[in-house]
């Protein structure tokens, strides 16, 4: 079953479709967006290993001049070293205006090949084919690419439409269960912040923490569900005016906590866990949200196989100085999302340090 979920902006609007064995297809996918016809095909050697060949022989055998190139996979590698390299192969291979890079794999390979696409010749196509949860549900849609600063995550980056996304969810079987389960981190965010129908469905599953254990039918309804909600988003504010700084939710005190860690201790849909049940918390804690909603937030949390606490070592000090250094401060304050009820939530710039230091000294 093929869901086509529709982005509308007023320049680039796109489409996400979501389509078993639809990998297989990225040649005549591409075909029909009327691209240029030479590609890069970046990816880490590990996607490589189980998608490349079918990707490019796919891109081949719809005419395309295929060159690829294989980053080191990891957060931590997220950065303008791995940049340098694939400017270096774009150079070699003589990529135009009219060429495409296509992200293959998870959400730092899209925020990578984004961010160079943005960035070479001023602006080339890219088309996102993301092979992880979270890449599916959230970062391969909305256009925002980067790489991290040695201080701070994502702090270097542009907005950068793709010019398609095509999901495949048929390549999820490969994907490790950590893996997975960071991805349900952001399933869940929708839940909180946008779909209470969702958040419902979640709750009535019996198992959130391993694909094996869900049905087909309620991996597609999760991927059209997120997909329609960050799509819905991103039209109304496609550049984080206000409205999609909803979509930040539990990435506050997320990103201190990866960049805190140095991106190896927990992964980000793990940070993002932390952060919502910090976040929910802190609503709690200023009289916004109710004990027992965030309680139930905390438990779907818990049934992803996710962590709720914060990992061992970390200064709560540093995390209040790493807010600061947060790309979404504005004059000074930190921008907190924060839920009013499941599926409602609030940005607020108030929150008195002292309630975020008795939250993380409580975790």
């Amino acid at each position: 079953m093929t869901s086509i979920i529709n982005v509308n902006l007023p320049q680039q609007s796109y489409e996400i479709a979501i389509a078993p064995s639809s990998l297989e297809q990225l040649g005549q996918y591409m075909t029909d967006l009327q691209l240029g016809k030479k590609v890069l095909v970046v990816s880490n050697p590990t996607i490589f290993k189980h998608y490349g060949e079918k990707a490019i022989a796919s891109l081949k055998s719809a005419g395309f001049e295929v060159a690829s190139c294989s980053l080191p996979a990891g957060e931590r590698y997220k950065n303008l070293n791995s940049i340098q390299k694939l400017y270096d192969i774009a150079l070699e291979n003589r990529l135009e205006r009219s060429s495409t890079m296509v992200a293959l794999g998870g959400g730092v390979i899209g925020d990578m090949t984004g961010f160079a696409a943005a960035t070479w010749l001023r602006g080339i196509n890219v088309v996102q084919v993301p092979t992880t949860l979270l890449a599916m549900v959230d970062s391969s849609i909305g256009g925002k690419t980067g790489v991290n600063h040695p201080h701070g995550k994502n702090l270097i980056g542009a907005f950068h439409q793709p010019r398609s996304v095509l999901i495949d969810p048929e390549v999820l079987k490969t994907l490790p269960m950590r893996e997975f389960r960071a991805g349900m981190a952001e399933v869940i965010k929708y839940g909180v912040i946008w779909d209470a129908e969702l958040f419902s469905q979640m709750e009535a599953s019996k198992n959130l923490n391993q694909l094996r254990y869900i049905k087909p039918e309620f991996i597609s309804t999760i991927l059209t569900r997120s997909c329609q909600a960050k799509a819905d988003v991103v039209g109304k504010d496609e550049k984080e005016a206000g409205l999609r700084a909803i979509l930040n939710y539990g990435h506050t005190i997320g990103h201190a906590v990866e960049s805190l860690t140095g991106y190896r201790l927990v992964n980000h849909g793990e940070a993002v866990a932390i952060g919502m049940v910090a976040a929910g918390q802190i609503a709690v804690d200023l009289g916004l949200w109710q004990q027992e909603d965030t309680e139930r937030q905390n438990a779907l949390i818990q049934k992803a196989g996710l962590p709720t606490k914060l990992p061992d070592g970390v200064d709560i000090e540093a995390i209040i100085e790493a807010l600061q250094l947060d790309k979404k401060v504005k004059a000074g304050k930190v921008r907190f999302i924060l839920p009013t009820q499941i599926g409602v939530v609030t940005i607020k710039d108030d929150v008195p340090s002292e309630t975020i230091r008795k939250v993380l000294r409580g975790m």
